[in-house]
């Protein structure tokens, strides 16, 4: 297994965007057909939502995964392949998995709060709404119940708020450094790949939030 001091720097050589990355092109596995039936979603989600979409996007990994890493949802990239995380924030996540000794497919899922893309008036991406997400939140639970992970890393301040139902205007940095429940799970909370490729200069505080998770996983029951 690669030691903290190499994961350190293959994480932090980001910075420079260390060429460490390849698409993984695995199917997601955990399709509708695992998923319960929600509740239908208010005509105004179908209609900004689910009836834009290309692919939707499910998830894409170990479905047996210790680590499940949850984001905001699809974006054109992400709808137009099918598979959460590609492109310049997908290499990032990559090498974020990479510097925890994990990566696509070996015991780590992605997810996404919503799995179809959100877009604007425009046809731009944008944030999904709390409407949304609570509309796709039965499917995301019932990812979670199937796959049954050690850990969950929120990444970001949608999948966080989603998550954890607090205020809106809740920053992210209010809630890093703590060990959070969902599910009966911990759940840590970082930045966004995105974020930190507009913002380089907090990917040293994701390391500390992937550390973090790293001690939370090191100290779970044997077997969990």
């Amino acid at each position: 297994m690669t030691s903290n001091s190499e994961r350190q720097a293959v994480f932090l050589d980001e910075i420079g965007v260390c060429p460490l990355w390849k698409r993984r092109g695995l199917p997601a596995s955990l399709m509708s057909a695992d998923l319960p039936a929600a509740e239908p979603a208010p005509e105004r989600v179908q209609a900004t939502h689910a009836e834009k979409r290309t692919n939707t996007v499910f998830g894409v990994g170990d479905e047996k995964a210790k680590w499940l890493f949850i984001g905001e949802g699809p974006g054109r990239n992400e709808d137009a392949q099918g598979e959460p995380f590609v492109g310049p924030a997908g290499k990032l996540l990559d090498n974020m998995l990479l510097a925890l000794g994990l990566k696509r497919g070996d015991n780590a899922y992605i997810a996404n709060i919503v799995k179809c893309r959100p877009t604007d008036a425009n046809g731009k991406d944008r944030p999904p709404t709390a409407e949304e997400a609570d509309a796709c939140m039965p499917y995301l639970q019932r990812q979670i119940a199937l796959i049954q992970p050690t850990v969950i890393v929120a990444l970001g301040k949608t999948a966080a708020l989603s998550l954890l139902k607090r205020d809106p205007t809740t920053p992210v940095s209010a809630l890093r450094g703590t060990v959070h429940r969902y599910a009966d799970l911990p759940l840590i909370v970082t930045y966004h790949p995105a974020y930190l490729l507009r913002s380089p200069v907090d990917k040293r505080k994701t390391w500390a939030d992937l550390c973090l998770a790293m001690k939370i996983f090191a100290d779970a029951p044997s077997g969990v």
